[in-house]
């Protein structure tokens, strides 16, 4: 790290910003039923409503390739969905299965950070609608 907070790349001497640092995950718990917390590389506690994250899947099926518009409906993911699995994918991502037996979505750091629900991320909730479908 230089004097100005920037870190030197091992490759040609480039400088990157400190923001341009990749985020990872330190740790993962359940904080509350159905509630799932990521503490990142950085100290933020992220928290994560499994259903919330079910329903911003981006696999192609779940979202749209092209604009990022959710294809899936918020009302097509069950109110007691759970996370079955979760793997990571490399050093970037982590793929989850769910109970619904879905399985192709790869969450990255990225994505999942974008995603967090804690009240200093998300200060005004969205209202989720009730779904019909319990199972």
């Amino acid at each position: 790290m230089d004097t100005r907070g920037f870190v030197r790349s091992r490759h040609e001497g480039a400088v990157i910003g400190m923001s341009a640092l990749v985020l990872e995950p330190t740790d993962m718990e359940w904080v509350d039923k159905g509630v799932l917390s990521i503490t990142w590389s950085d100290g933020h506690k992220a928290r994560y409503p499994v259903r919330y994250l079910r329903q911003h899947c981006p696999c192609a099926a779940c979202t749209d390739e092209w604009t990022g518009e959710l294809r899936l409906k918020p009302d097509d993911v069950p109110m007691l969905i759970m996370l079955q699995d979760i793997q990571p994918v490399g050093r970037y991502a982590f793929q989850i299965t769910w109970s619904d037996g879905h399985d192709t979505g790869i969450y990255s750091y990225a994505f999942l950070r974008r995603l967090c629900q804690c009240d200093l991320c998300q200060p005004v909730k969205p209202v989720e609608p009730r779904s019909r479908r319990l199972l």
